[in-house]
């Protein structure tokens, strides 16, 4: 399966997820469909149709279940990375413990809200 489907199928479930959540034991295609040009994204019916079958009855923590599995079983990348030599963990773990030390203290919680940036801009 190639990464686009999986990527456009995450988006319908995701906005299966939002419909069932929202109080919509039963999303219609219609349903999703309004979600997601809610957002800007176009549908593809036929695939979206193809993940509604494949939902169709299961609860929302069936389905959070089912994905949990799956990601567990999937590489998380660094596979190729060797071990670190021999006394390179402790000053690697000096220098992450010495990181954590100089943390900036947030000066407002105004600044904190906003960050510089809108999510939904």
């Amino acid at each position: 399966m190639d990464s686009s489907w999986f990527n456009l199928k995450m988006r319908y479930v995701s906005a299966y997820l939002l419909a069932v959540l929202g109080g919509n034991a039963s999303p219609s295609s219609a349903d999703l469909q309004k979600i997601l040009s809610s957002v800007g994204i176009e549908v593809d019916s036929e695939r979206l149709n193809k993940v509604i079958d494949e939902l169709k009855g299961k609860s929302v923590e069936e389905l959070i279940a089912q994905g949990r599995e799956k990601l567990s079983s999937m590489p998380s990348g660094g596979g190729a990375a060797a071990a670190p030599a021999a006394g390179g963990a402790a000053p690697a773990a000096a220098a992450e413990a010495k990181k954590e030390e100089k943390k900036p203290e947030p000066e407002s919680e105004e600044e904190d809200d906003d960050m510089g940036f809108g999510l939904f801009e």
